[in-house]
């Protein structure tokens, strides 16, 4: 029998539920300050990524930057590795601390969006019809999750096909668009689904549980149906519901400024980076045009 003694980490390492107590006065903390229930939500699920990461809940600064340094190494989008930092941040202030991150400015890539075909497969491949509710209100109203699931009753308008947004990006409301299709599938929906009311509003998504959706459970439940319809390529709800509409509709000839008021975007330079259309349409567009 060997005697060599074998290698194994027997360390009890920190979960989430050790954290509670920080985590609790960091909610408060955030709540006090003013910011949106959403705002905090995403600044709390980071934080408790880093504290588990760090194995402590008074992390030293070189903890932070190691944290940071290897979501960099993992080849994040700037913008995650942004939100990281200001949640990490917000988490050093208070305590007490100040630490500060480099901010990332966005690159102006091109960013990834599933084609027509790939949208119409996994509208196919969903056979849940509160899912697909779900699915084509994100989509055709070219929502956030987050917006998705603060949708209430009242804020659905099935004559005027709009919905009402409430406290979207940056706490802003909005009216958005649907079609008629959308609409047909929300009425079916609708007629099988029972109101419920949670805090005293009527939801108008909720989970089999009787909650509200959260944003990564959207995120999951659409890579499911991706899965399913036999997409590879990269891309979760964002890309779906976001960047692919602004795509379809640049490539069909809808004119920039309106895809910004549509996707409700603060500048028009972020609305830019969607003006990359296929060279089938620069060329139509260009014997349109350049005639004499």
């Amino acid at each position: 029998m060997s005697k060599n003694r074998l290698k194994l980490d027997w360390s009890i390492k920190a979960q989430a539920e050790d954290f509670k107590p920080a985590i609790t006065r960091f909610r408060r903390y955030l709540k006090d300050k003013g910011l949106r229930e959403s705002t905090i939500n995403s600044y709390v699920d980071r934080v408790i990524r880093f504290l588990e990461y760090a194995q402590s809940d008074m992390p030293s600064a070189k903890k932070a930057q190691d944290f940071r340094d290897s979501l960099l190494a993992r080849n994040l989008a700037r913008s995650t590795v942004n939100n990281y930092a200001f949640a990490i941040e917000s988490y050093y202030k208070m305590n007490g601390q100040e630490i500060s991150f480099p901010f990332l400015e966005r690159n102006n890539m091109i960013p990834y969006y599933f084609t027509n075909d790939e949208v119409l497969r996994v509208f196919s491949a969903c056979t849940n019809l509160k899912h697909m509710a779900m699915l084509m209100t994100a989509f055709y109203g070219c929502l956030r999750a987050s917006e998705v699931c603060n949708l209430d009753d009242e804020d659905l308008d099935l004559k005027s096909l709009t919905l009402r947004v409430r406290e979207g990006k940056g706490g802003k409301d909005g009216i958005v668009y649907i079609t008629e299709d959308c609409a047909r599938i929300l009425r079916h929906y609708l007629q099988a689904r029972p109101p419920l009311e949670i805090d005293g509003l009527h939801p108008l998504f909720y989970t089999d549980f009787g909650r509200r959706w959260d944003r990564r459970d959207i995120h999951r439940m659409f890579v499911t149906y991706k899965k399913a319809a036999g997409i590879e390529k990269k891309g979760g709800v964002h890309v779906f519901a976001r960047h692919t509409p602004a795509t379809i509709m640049v490539a069909n000839g809808c004119d920039i400024r309106v895809i910004k008021e549509l996707l409700r975007h603060e500048d028009i330079r972020t609305t830019l980076r969607y003006a990359h259309v296929s060279d089938k349409t620069k060329r139509e567009n260009y014997e349109h045009c350049l005639t004499l």
